[in-house]
């Protein structure tokens, strides 16, 4: 029978003005709201689907969003409250919440599918760590065996270099890990684009906005 790896994973409310804010000047604060409305209920649901584990949603500020509470009743899946601190220590205490072996999500990657879930949490079988690495330098998915503070202290968290700087650390650390292929994540008006392009994802975008020319890139 094999190993129970359970999902973590780290969603904001979608309210207007508070998330997707980077994609507001393209979407409006309404449209950055229901696509990340729409990221947050496929993720749920795929970690649903993985079966690897016991799923937690992790909600911030609170569990209270009514999104929240119908994924809850129709997915089966826990709610727990982020902590305070910055996103290091929230993903450190869902690590630690898990008490064994776990993998991290965020919701922001639509090419991550219950396939890649269950990939790395077979990963874990034999490896200290897994990673998923985004193309932008991040990474939509870390997963443990167990607690690992230091690499999520004082991380350079947005910038280019944090999947290279996680790498550093658990080699420091002295532990064995294994990476997926890379995957991207939607932060830009580009990235958007990319979200048209695929029948399949294209639907997360809000009707208005699957028909909007392809964003301009600078010269």
């Amino acid at each position: 029978m094999a190993e129970s790896v359970a999902i973590a994973i780290m969603a904001k409310a979608p309210l207007p003005g508070l998330v997707k804010t980077r994609l507001i000047p393209v979407l409006g604060a309404e449209g950055a709201a229901a696509l990340a409305l729409r990221l947050i209920e496929r993720t749920s649901k795929i970690a649903s689907e993985a079966a690897v584990g016991p799923v937690t949603l992790w909600c911030a500020p609170d569990e209270s969003h009514p999104l929240f509470l119908a994924l809850k009743r129709s997915l089966d899946i826990a709610l727990g409250r982020q902590c305070e601190g910055d996103l290091g220590d929230r993903m450190h205490a869902a690590v630690v919440a898990a008490g064994g072996p776990v993998l991290v999500i965020g919701t922001d990657c639509p090419a991550l599918t219950a396939r890649h879930l269950q990939t790395a949490a077979t990963a874990l079988s034999h490896h200290d760590a897994v990673a998923i690495p985004a193309e932008d330098g991040g990474y939509p998915l870390i997963g443990l065996r167990r607690p690992e503070r230091s690499l999520f202290a004082a991380m350079p968290w947005g910038d280019a270099t944090v999947m290279q700087e996680t790498r550093r650390r658990l080699r420091a650390r002295g532990l064995s890990w294994h990476e997926l292929a890379p995957l991207w994540d939607i932060d830009t008006a580009a990235d958007l684009d990319r979200l048209r392009r695929d029948p399949s994802l294209a639907p997360l975008l809000p009707s208005d906005d699957r028909s909007l020319p392809p964003a301009q890139t600078k010269p």
